[in-house]
């Protein structure tokens, strides 16, 4: 995993099928225990998937709070500063 990849989850949406448009964070955990058993799919997409399952999984949504409000909020930080949050998060956590 990559610190950027928990940005991520609270700003790429789920590209397909009945999630379609929602936000990778906000996805259900049934639909994500779905993919554990079934196969999580190849790429980048898959590695967010299994990460926000491991999130889900163990409760820790509430660690990408921070991350959500400052992708709500990019004037307050930039990219850079977006990324050096995620980062904190996985060195801190």
């Amino acid at each position: 995993m990559q610190p950027e990849d928990l940005l991520l989850l609270v700003t790429r949406s789920m590209p397909y099928g009945k999630y379609k448009g929602r936000l990778i964070a906000d996805l259900p955990g049934p639909y994500l225990n779905w993919f554990a058993r079934e196969g999580f799919p190849n790429g980048e997409i898959g590695r967010l998937l299994a990460l926000m399952h491991e999130i889900d999984h163990n409760g820790l949504k509430p660690l990408l709070a921070p991350l959500r409000q400052n992708a709500k909020a990019p004037d307050r930080k930039t990219p850079s500063r977006l990324q050096a949050s995620a980062k904190q998060a996985t060195t801190h956590g």
